[in-house]
Parts: C-alpha cells; sequence; structure tokens
C-alpha cells in the first residue's frame, strides 16, 4: 500500500475519532501527495514520498520559531503536534552518533581533512543519509568532523 492509500485511510480514521487537529494534519499531507502526482503524473515512489514529508516537516520547524519569535506560542504549539503526527510517516532518524560514523567513514574513505572537502563529503554521505537525518544535521557534523 502506497503512503497515499494508508494516509487516506488514517484520515477517515481520525474524522471517525473525533480527532479534528489529526485530520487536518493528514488531509494536508494527503494533498501534497496527491498534488505531487499530478504534477509527475505518476505514482510516487517511498523515497518521493518520504521527501514530501520531511518537506513538510522543515516547514513546520520553521513556522515554530518564527511563531516563537512573534510570541505567538498557541501558533507554535499547534505546528509542533503536526509536527509529532508527520514524522510518523518517515522512517526513525539516525542519532547523531550512528550519523557521525557515517561521515568519519566517508570522509576517510575520500581522504578529506579540511573544511575544503566539504562538498566532497557531503556529496558522498547524502545518499546514505538521506530521509534518515536532516540535513542540516548531516550539515553540522560534517563541519564538526572536518573541523576537528
Amino acid at each position: 500500500m502506497s503512503l497515499r492509500e494508508e494516509v487516506s485511510k488514517e484520515v477517515i480514521v481520525a474524522l471517525k475519532a473525533g480527532d479534528k487537529p489529526r485530520a487536518a494534519t493528514l488531509r494536508l499531507l494527503l494533498c501534497a501527495l496527491q498534488n505531487k502526482e499530478k504534477a509527475l503524473q505518476r505514482e510516487l515512489t517511498v523515497e518521493e514520498a518520504q521527501q514530501i514529508v520531511a518537506t513538510l516537516l522543515r516547514q513546520r520547524n520553521e513556522s515554530v520559531d518564527l511563531f516563537r519569535k512573534g510570541g505567538r506560542e498557541e501558533l507554535a504549539l499547534k505546528e509542533e503536534a503536526e509536527i509529532i503526527i508527520l514524522k510518523e510517516y518517515l522512517p526513525p532518524q539516525l542519532s547523531k552518533e550512528e550519523i557521525t560514523a557515517v561521515v568519519k567513514e566517508k570522509a576517510a574513505g575520500l581522504g578529506a581533512t579540511s573544511m575544503k572537502e566539504m562538498g566532497a563529503v557531503m556529496k558522498a554521505v547524502m545518499p546514505d543519509l538521506k530521509g534518515r537525518a536532516e540535513g542540516r544535521l548531516i550539515n553540522e557534523v560534517v563541519k564538526e568532523v572536518l573541523g576537528s
């Protein structure tokens, strides 16, 4: 079953349970998935669907920061609730230690020792970590590994 079909069923379950915030979040995800499928004129791959979820998560995280800076705590809390729901549709995220191990392995394989090789290291690790870790966190780890 595709992610779109799974989310569609979850929307119905949330509506029957009277969970309006969950239903609204899942409808948003369903709409994003359907729009991408229409644009591509085919069913999404697992990786493409996960990328859409990751994009929605990134948008929510940015919104939380902006709402907090603007003193709108109630809106920040609403976005955080959506983040929790959206995270259910991504594979488990890697810890910083796991990311560091992958980065060190790839950097050693490339012979990268300075920040000048950061682009090459990022290019090497992203295929392995895509969808399993946030790009921002990967970037931080690469800087730490190459900076030390």
